[in-house]
């Protein structure tokens, strides 16, 4: 029994540190999370809508980009080992006083590992895979790299994926070219980019992309 269960936790960690070291040196072709639209437009008997995703280079994307989405998902980013513990306790903290649902405390390295390898489903297993894969990524990747992979994998909006193809189809420009304000307010939809709109924005989104700019300073 120890022996099998020592095989079994082999392949385990064979099979979920290989596409870590892959992913490492190459550009991702496409995510578990891009897949899973196609998956949702099968069960929902829609017509298929392919997605909307280029991949980008590091020094074919804007510092601001960069500055936009710490500024609005990780401040810590740089400073924590992919998890945000303070976060998680206040997350937990809530929930135990009667919270609804427990509140999100993703840093975006977590938000790599689930968007990149995992799907959508909330439940603890999913959870405690989703830690796994970002111990391995905190491991074997640079925060430049993780950086990277989160900006081109990152949901934009409706099938649109990545920042080149978000920044092509709101402004029409290459991501390189963002401006503060323009990075800003793509930040500002990542909570929700089915509902909040960069192209349309809604008063709170555009309260988001004033608060984000005050941040990035």
């Amino acid at each position: 029994m120890r022996s099998l269960i020592k095989v079994v936790i082999g392949y385990f960690v064979a099979i979920t540190v290989f596409p870590v070291l892959v992913f490492k040196f190459i550009p991702v072709p496409t995510s578990t999370f891009m897949l899973y639209r196609h998956y949702e437009d099968l069960i929902n008997e829609q017509t298929f809508q392919a997605i909307d995703y280029q991949w980008v280079s590091t020094h074919n994307v804007s510092p601001n980009a960069i500055a936009a989405v710490i500024a609005s998902e990780d401040q810590l980013y740089y400073e924590h080992f992919g998890f945000d513990l303070n976060s998680i306790k206040a997350a937990a903290n809530a929930y135990l006083h009667g919270s609804r649902k427990l509140r999100g405390a993703s840093t975006i390295t977590q938000q790599v590992a689930k968007n990149l390898f995992l799907t959508p489903a909330k439940n603890f297993f999913r959870k405690g895979l989703e830690a796994w894969f970002t111990l391995l990524i905190e491991t074997f990747w640079s925060k430049d790299r993780i950086m990277l992979v989160y900006l081109n994998i990152a949901e934009f909006g409706d099938h649109l994926f990545g920042i080149e193809a978000a920044s092509q189809r709101y402004f029409n420009i290459s991501a390189k070219n963002l401006s503060r304000s323009q990075a800003a307010i793509l930040a500002a939809t990542l909570p929700n980019p089915i509902k909040l709109r960069a192209d349309k924005p809604s008063g709170y989104v555009l309260s988001r992309q004033s608060w984000i700019l005050r941040q990035m300073h």
